[in-house]
């Protein structure tokens, strides 16, 4: 089996992760947006977690290609279960360092407008997440996934990593 090429990868990018946290942000943005107090500190803190976002989201590309052998995309998905890396502690990291990086540029920017979309995003993603992507990783990996999921939460990451251990 062998994964995806880097142009199918930077397609999936560029049509999903870079859309949201680029195009829409962009499109979103208004600097008469003045409900958030300028200040040095809350730009310096959302550069922090706009980069924090970023490698987040990075890693789990790379987790995506090397380990999973798939995409970000779900027409392109992974053929192995990943849970190695920050899979360890939530299921959904990826997706978590996506709306860090949302969250980030709202905070570097000081507009309500983008933090709203972040909010958005993570709705959007919830919902995906529950009616359409779990059913799919079911079918997918099947016990194993199911195990995965009893154990560790969607998105506040648990205290100590997981194993996945065949039986």
């Amino acid at each position: 089996m062998e994964s995806p090429s880097i142009l199918k990868h930077l397609r999936d990018i560029i049509i999903m992760p870079f859309t949201v946290t680029f195009i829409v942000p962009y499109f979103l943005y208004d600097s008469k947006d003045v409900l958030i107090p300028h200040n040095w500190s809350l730009k310096l803190t959302g550069w922090l977690i706009a980069v924090a976002g970023s490698a987040l989201f990075v890693y789990t590309v790379f987790l995506f290609k090397i380990m999973g052998q798939g995409t970000l995309a779900p027409w392109e998905p992974t053929k192995k279960l990943i849970v190695e890396g920050p899979y360890r502690y939530c299921r959904n990291p990826m997706i978590t360092g996506v709306f860090f990086m949302i969250t980030g540029e709202g905070l570097m920017l000081f507009s309500t407008n983008i933090l709203a979309w972040g909010v958005a995003f993570f709705i959007i993603n919830t919902l995906y997440f529950i009616f359409v992507e779990e059913r799919s990783m079911m079918q997918r990996f099947g016990g194993d996934y199911l195990k995965y999921k009893k154990h560790v939460p969607r998105w506040l990451p648990r205290l100590r990593p997981f194993r996945l251990l065949n039986s």
